[in-house]
């Protein structure tokens, strides 16, 4: 069983997300500008539906964010996201598990439950239908956790398998969460540890140890739903989740959208077990050196961080934590009620007057 997803997996979600640096000549982007090439395109559509024909859409092309947000009514907005990749893991229901989780999470990154899902499938036609099962399987598990129903889907054949899912959230409209409010003086929480990309490469080389290898998958495959949950008790209006263009990546996003500075302590950072060791081995994945490349010049390393501290933090992962954003008079309540709930967070950072990154 796990041999068939191993002979079908080309590459790890952070090196598809990414591209490879082939990919990058062939399009004619330089992997430096790829993280902000689809920004650009997107840009180019943009102006088919202007945002005055709209008037109920909160989120959309125009303020691109983690997933799409229409107002139904002054009490009902409807969260729209979809994801799907190629395997990173062996075992196939763990693969469904963390593909449908990393879909999932786009909505409780808005601020939303969900609602319903419906599944994006790549079969590859001699790939074995107990194999195919336990991928659907996997997914449709997540799903059910999530307290969503799953409603149906579509599959094509495909060389190579690829599965997500398109998935629909709810949220009072008071409550949209983006990554364009972060405000100065906010604090900034994470609710996993970074490293997946880390240790998906040091399997690959054969030199991950099994424990390390649990922890990630466990890591990937838990939903971000119960940090979502805790939020949305608090005034917090900025989050976003870390997925392929790392963490650093993404809080670039916020800091940009918020106009607003965003500083990081190194330090205070939390990682997988084993993540650092492969990192002073070098076992990066090629999207942590693509990852820096692109936003190198707007994030503004302490001296004593080398190259292999930056790649790190610009690590690609797959199905992360949430990065938020909390205003500083209600994080003690915040931090209690994660700990009461034994929900994992740490204190990551805070925002400041200034744009781009920081990092001491």
């Amino acid at each position: 069983m796990n041999c068939a997803l191993t002979v079908h997996c080309k590459g790890s979600r952070d090196d598809r997300r990414s591209t490879s640096d082939a990919d990058d000549q062939k399009s004619g982007v330089s992997s430096k500008n790829r993280p902000k090439a689809m920004a650009q395109v997107l840009q180019s559509i943009s102006p088919l539906f202007p945002e005055q024909a709209y008037p109920n859409l909160m989120v959309g092309l125009t303020v691109s964010d983690d997933a799409a947000v229409y107002k139904i009514n002054d009490d009902v907005a409807v969260i729209q996201t979809l994801d799907f990749f190629t395997p990173i893991v062996d075992d196939p229901y763990d693969f469904g598990a963390i593909a449908a989780a990393n879909a999932l999470s786009d909505v409780y990154a808005m601020g939303g439950q969900v609602t319903l899902a419906m599944n994006i499938f790549c079969v590859p036609p001699d790939l074995p239908q107990d194999v195919v099962g336990q991928i659907l399987k996997g997914g449709a598990e997540k799903v059910r956790e999530a307290g969503a129903v799953l409603v149906g889907g579509h599959t094509i054949e495909d060389s190579e398998p690829k599965f997500g899912l398109s998935v629909m959230g709810m949220i009072h409209p008071s409550k949209v969460q983006t990554k364009a409010a972060v405000e100065n003086g906010d604090v900034l929480v994470l609710t996993k540890p970074i490293g997946t990309g880390l240790i998906s490469t040091a399997q690959k080389r054969g030199k991950a140890s099994q424990a390390a290898i649990k922890a990630s998958t466990d890591n990937m495959k838990k939903l971000n739903r119960k940090a979502a949950e805790i939020f949305a008790n608090y005034p917090v209006r900025a989050c976003t989740d870390v997925t392929g263009y790392s963490l650093l990546g993404h809080a670039h996003e916020m800091a940009e959208k918020s106009n607003i500075c965003m500083h990081f302590k190194a330090e205070q950072v939390p990682f997988l077990p084993e993540a650092e060791d492969y990192a002073a081995q070098g076992l990066f994945p090629g999207g942590a050196k693509r990852n820096l490349d692109a936003y190198r010049d707007e994030i503004d390393f302490a001296e004593a961080l080398d190259e292999s501290w930056q790649r790190k933090l610009c690590c690609p992962e797959t199905s992360g934590g949430l990065l938020a954003a909390v205003p500083r008079d209600c994080l003690d309540a915040l931090l209690t009620e994660f700990s009461c709930n034994e929900e994992p967070c740490w204190v990551v950072g805070f925002a400041e007057e200034g744009t781009g990154l920081k990092v001491s």
